[in-house]
């Protein structure tokens, strides 16, 4: 399994363009680590804005304006990445470059997905270790944090405040507070 995945590496470097093998280089020690995360001795860390907004997703607190609600979606934002109602924005890559990132990531993830094959009972390790039940956790958080933002994008609409505080599509119909 191992020697495929390298055959398929040696090969994908030899057709990607330069770029493509960077890119592998510098991601092949988190693949190659992944057994860290199923022993639990590396941990994904969550962000104190998914935790706060675990705690509660429908907090008002200092949700009294317009900037307050944006500035919240945006650290919420900076935490899970755009919200599904954002246009994707064009970052002036061209076709091939975005063809190339594709093939390193695909290079690292068999790569990451024959060294998971390689440990023998891993699902019992990652339950046994803790590190199933710290996954469930950092996905929790992560839908928490959609929650919130979603919750706050709402209450912006209602405000008829600007996006971020509401979503992208929406244009205020009046002086925002």
């Amino acid at each position: 399994m191992i020697k495929r995945s390298v055959a398929l590496l040696l090969v994908g470097l030899g057709l990607a363009g330069c770029s493509t093998a960077s890119q592998v280089r510098d991601g092949m020690g988190a693949a190659v680590s992944g057994p860290l995360d199923d022993f639990n001795v590396r941990r994904e860390v969550i962000p104190t804005v998914l935790l706060q907004a675990q705690a509660n997703p429908y907090d008002m607190r200092n949700l009294n304006h317009c900037m307050t609600i944006g500035a919240e979606v945006i650290r919420l934002n900076e935490a899970l990445g755009p919200d599904s109602d954002e246009p994707a924005h064009d970052d002036g890559t061209r076709l091939s470059e975005r063809a190339q990132d594709a093939a390193a990531r695909a290079m690292l993830d068999a790569i990451r997905d024959s060294v998971a094959d390689f440990i023998p009972g891993r699902s019992w390790i990652r339950r046994l270790s803790g590190a199933d039940q710290h996954s469930k956790a950092v996905q929790s958080a992560i839908q928490a944090g959609r929650l919130r933002r979603a919750y706050l994008k709402g209450l912006g609409m209602q405000r008829n405040c600007a996006p971020p505080a509401a979503p992208a599509w929406y244009r205020p119909g009046r002086a925002a507070t």
